[in-house]
């Protein structure tokens, strides 16, 4: 049965999707009420938990008792390679004072845990938490020590999951750099946490910042990234997703592309969220649309409309160049529009038109 559950812990490297369920498992063996994962650098910013507690999360979430909760920062300090209950990091008189115990915790049925802080590669911490009912009293420390026995998997799992989401960032940023394109990839809080070789000649284009943050020398470019970045999690219609970025000086404009990746969007301790592609208009080492295809996970079809409008063709004539109606043209624009983050016909042009061909056309 441990080992059962120590394999789908390492799972969970591998399939964010099933921490709920192994935070159940946990919280079972912990005669718990349920468990709750949460991954904070500055402030918590991802979580998950098992259905059981996945309510009382939201509201915590929702309200303003994460400003005031101290648990996190505790558990952290102490540096401790295993569970602790409340009573090793609160005294008795802090309990009694503390908001998120008082009035959270406890008017819920709550108010005694295990709970650990894992340290993670990216700077974040990692906290697993195993809530029981203020009824059944304190976590036993024979419960301490099962739990003890499988921290290490849970830390392991969570840096082996740490670095497989690093490693499939870098590889994204590698791929661009492969056709010579500079990129950034961003996380759901905007930092960057994997940068290409071509993007080190961004210096013109890109301010670095505090926390592994950006800006666009172009303040109006660095606008649209923000709203762009706002807009990742919320699917806002008409949200900027390619415009031009100028340096500040008399020199060509880049298109600054802001790719979503929804892929990882479940993930836990590494969300990459986009990549900000940034395409020298007119370069000659910029790909063709054939290479821009297999960036943006474009059909054939997608392809072949996108390199119609490229060479200057109406709907009209790609529609009859290719036996098709415009309406099926129209409907393979708009995969390309939402591939590509752009949303207008004109701006998949700027996008891709200035794009020159590293090797013949070829054929479809």
């Amino acid at each position: 049965m441990v080992q059962q559950l120590i394999d789908r812990i390492y799972e969970c490297s591998f399939a964010p999707d099933m921490w709920p369920d192994v935070l159940d498992e946990l919280s079972h063996l912990a005669e718990a009420q349920g468990g709750v994962l949460f991954a904070a650098r500055e402030k918590v910013s991802r979580w998950t938990a098992s259905p059981a507690l996945s309510e009382h999360v939201e509201n915590f979430m929702r309200g303003d008792w994460l400003s005031n909760c101290t648990r996190g920062g505790k558990l952290f300090s102490r540096r401790h390679p295993g569970f602790l209950t409340d009573d090793d990091v609160y005294t008795a008189e802090e309990l009694e004072r503390d908001p998120n115990y008082c009035d959270f915790l406890r008017p819920r049925g709550l108010g005694f845990s295990a709970a650990t802080a894992i340290a993670l590669p990216t700077g974040d911490t990692g906290i697993i938490c195993l809530e029981r009912s203020h009824n059944r009293g304190p976590v036993e420390p024979s419960i301490i020590r099962r739990l003890d026995e499988l921290r290490p998997h849970l830390a392991r799992a969570a840096f082996l999951a740490t670095r497989l989401q690093l490693e499939r960032a870098r590889v994204a940023g590698e791929t661009f750099a492969l056709i010579g394109l500079p990129a950034l990839v961003l996380d759901d809080d905007g930092r960057v946490i994997s940068a290409n070789d071509p993007s080190n000649s961004l210096h013109r284009y890109v301010r670095w910042r505090a926390h592994d943050r950006v800006s666009l020398v172009d303040a109006a470019a660095d606008s649209l990234l923000r709203q762009a970045m706002d807009a990742l999690d919320h699917d806002i219609v008409g949200a900027p997703r390619s415009f031009a970025a100028r340096s500040g000086e008399d020199a060509v404009p880049m298109i600054a592309n802001l790719v979503p990746i929804r892929g990882a969007a479940r993930d836990i301790f590494v969300r990459c969220a986009a990549v900000l592609v940034m395409t020298p208009v007119g370069s000659p080492q910029a790909p063709a649309v054939e290479l821009v295809q297999s960036l943006y996970d474009l059909t054939p079809a997608e392809a072949r409309v996108a390199r119609g409008l490229v060479a200057g063709k109406t709907l009209e004539e790609i529609a009859a160049e290719q036996f098709v109606s415009r309406n099926t043209v129209r409907t393979h624009l708009r995969g390309v529009m939402e591939k590509t983050g752009c949303n207008r016909q004109a701006e998949v042009v700027a996008l891709l038109g200035g794009l020159a061909a590293l090797s013949g056309s070829g054929n479809d």
